[in-house]
This record gives structure tokens, C-alpha cells and sequence, in this order.
């Protein structure tokens, strides 16, 4: 692999002028940053992002923090995340932490600061003390996704009003005329889909429904199947499902076919996300959809800024802790939702 000093001298100049063209910065002159531009394309240099690395003390990388890469939300956000980053002169590495907390620590402890100048932080389980100790480091982290606005968790973040959610998913089921409203949530009930919970329980209490069904289940298509199951044996009057995720929404589908009810005709379901499944399913689901890619676009925003500042450098001094909020979560009627009936 040719290097950086055969680059020069195949073009005649310094490798800082090199370097200069390469990342675009200094004063270089038109012919001599074009003769450069050749020179690279004739013997096929490429940057060792690495070396790089340890020679300016810091990676054109960022990192991604998911729970599981199986979980089609994560791809999704993974995608914005890529082209935002992208567009600003980053690559992303992506770092699947299993939904295991130490998993995530290695990763921190082994990527931050030295393959990767920021880290983004989804929902991946992490030890908030990890996080800060990354921050301590002199790495910059934000969380994306954040579930409380009204509920900073000091550390930088981009939230989401999940509550809001919750309850415009609660209030058009109570629109359509159902009462009987069972709900899966996808997290413990302390766990991170509790705000969405809150909001749907709102929208009830609000219209003073009666008290609605619950069950925790694993976030996922086979979750939301289990505990549709569970709670049409406990209720088989249940006209209406509400699912924290899209994912255990469509599992709640999948359970209403194979009792032999028909969606929506005998059972609505709504989540909450609007992954590409949701709409793709059948019938197409009916969401509270959240700004995916305006929030991949605030989190890299955001990260850029605190790269190119003192924030984070031997910890935030009297930094105050910034938080960006996306644009509230928006309800998507489509063909899983409708005016129940009795059964």
C-alpha cells in the first residue's frame, strides 16, 4: 500500500501539503492541490484511518451504541445516523452491545477516545456511571432517544416526548369508542417504555375509562404474541390492544389471527414508532410515529459540537448539560385500528 511520503514525492511537494489537501485545511494552491489529487488516484493511496488516529490524537469515527442489531428499529436509526455523519466527515462504527451491560463497558472502555472521537448512546442498557466515566475520559457522549424531556439525565441528549406518545395512541383508540383497552408494555415498569405507559394511562384517566388491562413482555414480535394471549384469556372482551413498540404490536396481530379474530374488526392494535414494518404489515399498522432521522440529525449535530469544544475535556466545569427536543411524536392512522364491536 503506497504511502503518504510516496504520494509527495510522486507529486513533488511535502506530505503536509499532502496532508493539507487530504483534509482539506491550509492554504494550498489550485494546481498544487491538483497535482496532489493525482497523485493519489495514480498510485492509489488511501488514509490508514488508524495511524491517523494516533497521530492527532483523535478518529474521523464515531460510535453507535445499540441493544441488539436484531431489533429492526436499530438498523433504521443506524441509517440516519450513517448519513448525517457522513455528511459531516464521519464514519460510524456500530457496537451491539446484546443488551448486556458489560458488553457495553468494553466497548466504551476499548473504542472511545481512541477508534472513535464521540459516542451516540441508544437504548443499549449502559451504566450510566460507565458514561460519565467516558465523558471524564475527555470523550463526548450523547444519548439519543431520550424518553423524558421534562427529566434531564445529565448527561448531553437529544429527547423525545414518549409520553406525548403514549397518550395520543390512548386517546384514538378512545376516539374510535373503545373501553375495554388492554396494553403490552416493553420494558420492566420501571424500565424505558414506562413514560409511554404513563402517557397512554393519561389519555384514559383522562376520558375516565375504565381501568385498562397490563402486561410486561419482551420487546419484541414474540413478546407482544405471548402477552396478547395472556390477556385475551383474562379478557376475552378486549376490543383494543396498545403496545409500547411497533414490534410487540405486530406480534399482537399475529396472535389475533391465530385466535381467529380479525384486525380491526375484532381487535385494534397501535404501537408506537412507525418502523418500515409497520407499514408494510397486514394490515398496515396503525403508530404514533417518533422523528427517527431528525433525531439521528440532532445527535450527530450535537456530538459535533461537543468534539469541537472544551466540553468533556477533563470533565464539563461549569458546562452546563445540553439537551436537544425533537419534534413531538405524530399519530399515523392506518388499517390495524377501527370502531370496535361486540363479541
Amino acid at each position: 500500500m503506497p504511502t503518504l511520503s510516496e504520494v509527495a514525492r510522486h507529486a513533488g511537494v511535502t506530505p503536509a501539503t499532502v496532508s493539507n489537501v487530504l483534509r482539506n485545511r491550509g492554504r494550498v494552491g489550485t494546481q498544487t492541490r491538483q497535482r496532489v489529487l493525482d497523485a493519489v488516484d495514480a498510485l492509489g493511496y488511501r488514509p490508514h484511518l488508524a495511524a491517523r488516529a494516533l497521530a492527532e490524537g483523535r478518529a474521523p469515527t464515531l460510535a453507535l451504541m445499540v441493544s441488539s442489531i436484531a431489533n429492526p428499529f436499530y438498523p433504521e436509526f443506524a441509517l440516519a445516523v450513517e448519513r448525517a455523519a457522513r455528511a459531516s466527515g464521519h464514519f460510524v462504527i456500530i457496537c451491539n452491545t446484546n443488551e448486556n451491560p458489560l458488553d457495553g463497558r468494553a466497548y466504551l472502555e476499548q473504542i472511545a477516545g481512541t477508534l472513535s472521537e464521540g459516542v451516540l448512546v441508544t437504548n443499549a442498557n449502559l451504566d450510566f456511571a460507565d458514561l460519565h466515566k467516558t465523558e471524564a475520559r475527555g470523550t463526548p457522549v450523547v444519548l439519543c432517544m431520550w424518553e423524558r424531556p421534562n427529566e434531564p439525565p445529565g448527561l448531553p441528549c437529544v429527547a423525545v416526548d414518549f409520553r406525548r406518545a403514549g397518550e395520543l395512541a390512548g386517546a384514538h383508540l378512545l376516539e374510535l369508542g373503545h373501553r375495554r383497552i388492554g396494553a403490552i408494555v416493553g420494558s420492566k415498569a420501571s424500565g424505558i417504555h414506562a413514560a409511554r405507559y404513563e402517557g397512554f394511562v393519561d389519555a384514559l384517566r383522562a376520558a375516565g375509562a375504565p381501568r385498562n388491562r397490563v402486561r410486561h413482555a419482551a420487546d419484541t414480535i414474540h413478546g407482544g404474541y405471548l402477552a396478547t394471549r395472556a390477556l385475551l384469556e383474562a379478557d376475552p372482551k378486549l376490543t383494543a390492544i396498545f403496545a409500547t413498540n411497533d414490534l410487540p404490536a405486530l406480534g399482537a396481530m399475529h396472535a389475533a389471527a391465530d385466535l381467529g379474530l380479525q384486525v380491526p374488526a375484532d381487535l385494534s392494535v397501535i404501537g408506537i414508532t412507525d418502523i418500515q414494518l409497520a407499514r408494510e404489515s397486514r394490515p398496515a399498522l396503525t403508530t404514533v410515529a417518533v422523528p427517527t432521522v431528525e433525531v439521528a440529525g440532532l445527535a450527530v449535530s450535537l456530538l459535533r459540537e461537543l468534539i469541537e469544544s472544551s466540553y468533556g475535556q477533563a470533565g464539563r466545569g461549569t458546562a452546563s448539560v445540553p439537551m436537544r427536543i425533537s419534534s413531538a411524536p405524530e399519530l399515523v392512522v392506518r388499517a390495524s385500528t377501527g370502531t370496535p364491536r361486540s363479541r
